[in-house]
């Protein structure tokens, strides 16, 4: 049986170590990993080896050579373009012809008994065996589950956490009868999981999964890096160390010298021909390249050092990576997380700060301290984006620095001359902020159209029109006045999918991004009549007819926010008589507390009742979202507003579909099925519902939080949209909305959340999967078990919480809280 190595990959995010060379040549104890992936394939047998390559291939080609060195024949074939993971396999093709192949990554550190992974294979007839591992963390993967005998159930690739249903991934490692490589099309881009895969699960193929017990890494991460260079130091994973254990953890290689008077705390590894000085002191988990020199009285802990780098007298290194060839001079200091790259020369007396990233053929001056406090990682936080965009306080963790980059790593992403919009609320942070977002934008060769401060709506409709490539919004967070978010749009207007928001982070986190020449520095314009074309087109597109003859009065609370720029002259035009409070611009109170919420909204009820009015509307300080008050002045919680307009939508439309996410109430399934409808059931993921709503068939959606879609109009949430629609529609049906309300069976609905460390997320949600064995489940957004009599339980991880939220109903309050409690019990069981 052959093998196949991939080693085409850039390994972006490990820059800049692999700024210039590829991510198999990082050594991991002073040897490629590459190499001891080969060594591995050597001991199980596979001597006859192609090598797919594709970035900086020569120098891949030049260290390992033919194989000879490592008892070896090594094929190497090149991809002119990156072909995916199936088309750089076929591209290998010519080498594999008539027998089955194991499929290696030349990046991934492992000890996997790959021997034992074929007689598997073997014994199960398989036609494609993929390597399973169980880790902590998923979201980077691709989660495959599998049945007793190991038959492949279903798999997703790189899930958000709520689609995580298992916490078993795929290693890449595969192996496949030659008749497989027929599914692949020759010079295209095809993956494995993405494409051929589904197809062959699709067609009944016999697809098993091999969950492995030894170890393996994907070395994908500057901290996955270091844990891997402490994993082999510790002996938890099988590979050769070059050099002699002189004392317990101790590795030297051949030709190294340390003097008697340095310090050394194992496990560590010095590289041949290295030398440590007097004084100088190595403690646990560090590795020293080959030809390393460490002075008298440096400290270096927890670091890796490449070949060929000079540590100066007194200096201290915890917990970094210094690469090849580089200079860290008497006294300097570099800190956790911090990366150097090779060529580099760090003068005396230096200060390189935590996660601080230095690229190849720099120079820090003597005394200067690089401390870059904007880098999102030192927050903690699992990833950048949060649910409502970038979000944190104003001039601490959103800075005007920060915003600078955010925008440069979008502008980056999109094409020289593209049009982007930028808006913001009332507030004078997100004035300030969106300042330096235009700067950056323009200087990144994209012309701005700023719609300076516009309803959130307007905003996502203006980004929507022809030509536009996305747009940045600004304002402050909802209930938390000392926070700004800055929203990223796609050119939908929608919100950035997890696939758009995973490359802007990579641009972010390598700081790269692309400048303007001279010449090329964009324009920066101010449309006019912006607000005067939201409204036009909304009359001409969303019906109101009835509403002048039914003499509506409506009271409507613009809550100090963009909505007092449109609604008083909108409602005007369309001949309803309206009491507005709260209209007008707060740039004191720009964002809803609870308890202004809570305040304003009992106001509003009163009014609504002394005035006899037909209902009240209150928006949120960006008019995204509204909450109702019916005619006797009675607050109308979302989860019943929803249904009502749901009601109304549906009876109305005789048919259709309508999207909701899969924690809303089955209610809602009953209201439409009794109108002719049918619920098309999404994840929360705000992206999901804007991705759902484009269908030509849906006639309504809502996110179950205020938020709602008309897509007749628009295909995001609107809240200016969605109450026109309502005026239209309680017009023409002369209906009360408590009379609407009455009509609709109540819900038995409950919440609850559950702290949930990070790193046993995974084993949670397969754990909830295992409970659910022999009931219905669907795994749109977390696990849902559905009971035999129609009661069902959600189980959703957060995604930027260490939490995990449940939802139960039933058919009554005691059912659902049964359920409630008993799968409470399995999260937390399974957290111990």
């Amino acid at each position: 049986m052959k093998a196949v190595v991939m080693a085409g990959g850039e390994g972006t995010r490990l820059r800049p170590m692999t700024a210039n060379q590829p991510k198999p040549l990082l050594p991991v104890v002073n040897r490629p990993i590459m190499e001891h992936v080969l060594r591995l394939l050597k001991r199980h047998g596979f001597d006859d080896t192609v090598v797919t390559v594709q970035f900086l291939a020569t120098l891949i080609r030049n260290y390992f050579g033919d194989g000879e060195e490592l008892g070896m024949n090594l094929h190497y074939v090149a991809e002119e373009v990156p072909l995916g993971t199936a088309g750089s396999v076929k591209n290998a093709a010519e080498h594999l012809r008539g027998e089955p192949f194991i499929v290696v990554s030349g990046d991934a550190l492992t000890d996997i008994d790959l021997g034992d992974m074929v007689r598997f294979h073997r014994e199960n007839g398989a036609k494609v065996t993929i390597g399973l591992k169980r880790v902590e963390n998923p979201l980077e993967f691709g989660i495959i589950i599998v049945d007793e005998q190991g038959r492949v159930q279903r798999f997703l690739e790189k899930p958000t956490w709520g689609q995580v249903f298992s916490d078993t991934v795929n290693t890449g490692i595969y192996i496949m009868e030659p008749e497989v490589l027929d599914e692949v099309a020759e010079g295209e881009v095809v993956d494995w999981s993405g494409d051929v895969f589904p197809k062959l699960l699709k067609d009944g193929e016999p697809l098993y999964g091999y969950v492995a017990d030894g170890y393996w890494e994907d070395v994908g991460t500057s901290e996955s890096y270091l844990r891997a260079q402490a994993d082999v130091l510790s002996g938890k994973v099988d590979v050769e160390i070059d050099g002699f254990e002189v004392s317990p953890g101790v590795w030297m290689a051949e030709g190294a010298e340390v003097d008697p008077e340095a310090v050394l705390k194992g496990p560590l590894y010095i590289g041949d021909y290295a030398k440590v000085e007097a004084g100088a002191e190595l403690r646990e988990f560090t590795v020293l390249g080959s030809n390393v020199v460490v002075r008298s009285e440096a400290f270096v802990h927890r670091s890796v050092v490449h070949d060929n780098v000079y540590i100066g007298s007194s200096t201290n290194l915890r917990g970094c990576v210094i690469g090849k060839n580089t200079d860290v001079m008497s006294g300097a200091r570099v800190e956790e997380g911090a990366i150097v790259g090779e060529e580099c020369v760090v003068e005396s007396e230096a200060y390189l700060s935590n996660d601080v990233k230095v690229y190849p053929f720099k120079t820090i001056e003597a005394g200067a301290v690089v401390n870059d406090n904007v880098i999102w990682e030192s927050r903690g936080q699992r990833s950048l984006f949060g649910q409502r965009g970038v979000s944190g306080l104003i001039n601490v963790e959103i800075t005007p620095e920060l915003a600078v980059r955010l925008a440069s790593a979008f502008a980056t992403r999109l094409k020289k001359g593209s049009v982007v919009t930028t808006s913001r609320d009332v507030s004078r942070a997100a004035r300030a902020l969106k300042r330096a977002v235009i700067s950056a934008l323009t200087a990144s060769a994209i012309d701005v159209r700023d719609l300076e401060v516009v309803p959130l709506p307007v905003a996502r409709f203006h980004t929507s029109q022809s030509g536009v490539a996305g747009g940045i919004s600004l304002r402050t967070s909802p209930g938390d006045p000392q926070s700004v978010d800055i929203m990223f749009f796609d050119e939908r207007g929608a919100d950035l999918s997890p696939g758009a928001q995973r490359k802007l982070e990579r641009v972010f986190s390598r700081a790269e991004y692309r400048r303007a020449f001279p010449g090329e520095i964009a324009e920066l314009t101010f449309p006019s009549r912006g607000v005067e074309n939201y409204a036009h087109e909304l009359l001409r597109t969303v019906d109101t007819s009835g509403v002048g003859e039914a003499g509506l009065k409506v009271v409507v609370d613009c809550a100090g926010g963009t909505g007092a720029l449109i609604l008083p002259s909108l409602l005007g035009r369309i001949g309803v008589e309206v009491l507005t409070v709260n209209n007008r611009l707060d740039e004191a109170s720009p964002t809803d507390t609870l308890a202004k919420q809570m305040r304003d909204l009992q106001h509003l009820g009163e009014l609504v009742s002394s005035s006899r009015a037909d209902f009240g509307v209150r928006f949120d300080p960006v008019a995204e979202r509204l909450s109702l008050v019916d005619e006797n002045g009675r607050v109308v919680d979302n989860d019943r507003a929803l249904l009502v307009i749901l009601d109304l939508v549906a009876a109305e439309r005789q048919g259709g579909r309508i999207a909701l996410p899969v924690t809303t109430t089955r209610v809602a399934g009953q209201v439409a099925g009794y109108h002719g409808a049918e619920v098309e059931w999404t994840p929360t993921a705000p992206d999901e519902l804007a991705k759902a709503a484009q269908a030509d068939d849906i006639v309504f959606a809502s996110d179950g939080r205020g938020g709602y879609v008309v897509p007749e109009f628009s295909r995001t949430s609107d809240g200016i949209a969605a109450f026109v629609r309502l005026l239209g529609l309680v017009a023409r049906t002369r209906l009360s909305l408590s009379e609407i309300d009455s009509r609709i069976p109540q819900a038995h609905l409950l919440r609850r959340s559950v702290p949930t460390p990070w790193a046993v997320k995974g084993s949670v949600m397969r754990a909830v999967v295992e409970e659910s064995e022999g009931r219905e489940v669907d795994t749109t957004d977390g696990v849902r078990v559905v009971e035999p009599d129609g009661a069902w339980v959600l189980i959703l991880p957060d995604t930027s919480e260490a939490v995990t939220h449940l939802w139960a109903e039933g058919a009554d309050s005691d059912t659902a809280q049964r359920l409630l409690d008993e799968w409470a019990a399995v999260v937390e069981q399974a957290e111990g």
